[in-house]
């Protein structure tokens, strides 16, 4: 059930984790802040209007800035040519040997995934799947108090939030994380008492 997260943390970029754990506060702050406003207007508006929108904003900046460079070249009689020839010259194409290292990561992840996936769905371990049984019931309850575009705003403020939340307060978060744990720990072991099939099947050596 986890593959999904470890698929997070094993394959982020140190840049990534940089952002994400407001490393440089200016970068992260633009970066989150832009992430915010063009996820709410899709809320807002039609995922159309937004890319016309954004592409005709950029375009826009660009153009303006290449007209000013030039007419400030033309008064200065300068020579230093396009403004953003660096960017045009830049190699932007797909490598095939990344792309061959990220196409395997995300198919190892896709193929964990799946297994747990049929495990759970299959009752392979029933306990495990009474879990995710539960789960899914929450997630009902999720679903119609929000809609998906509402779960992607707050899954993108929370990435940008609890991973550094963590980090500050990792001592204390772990000791409630460990109690609570502690508790359900308890339940469940009172609960397969005295329901013997619920008991989680210990796997062969």
């Amino acid at each position: 059930m986890f593959c999904f997260s470890l698929f997070l943390c094993t394959t982020a970029a140190a840049p990534v984790k940089d952002l994400i754990y407001w490393r440089d506060v200016r970068t992260t702050g633009v970066v989150f802040g832009s992430m915010l406003v063009v996820l709410i207007s899709l809320a807002i508006f039609s995922l159309l209007s937004v890319l016309a929108y954004l592409s005709l904003a950029c375009l826009s900046v660009t153009f303006t800035f290449v007209v000013y460079k030039k007419v400030m070249g033309a008064v200065q009689k300068s020579t230093d040519g396009h403004p953003f020839k660096p960017l045009l010259d830049m190699d932007i194409e797909l490598k095939e040997e990344k792309l061959k290292s990220v196409i395997e990561q995300v198919l190892k992840h896709v193929n964990c995934t799946t297994s747990e996936v049929r495990r759970l769905f299959l009752i392979e371990d029933l306990v495990d799947s009474v879990k995710f049984g539960l789960l899914l019931w929450v997630l009902t309850y999720i679903g119609s108090w929000f809609n998906g575009m509402t779960l992607i705003i707050l899954a993108v403020i929370c990435l940008f939030t609890l991973p550094k939340v963590y980090e500050t307060y990792q001592v204390q978060i772990d000791n409630y994380i460990g109690l609570a744990k502690a508790q359900v720990d308890n339940v469940l072991k009172i609960v397969q008492s005295k329901v013997p099939f619920l008991k989680k099947k210990e796997k062969p050596q």
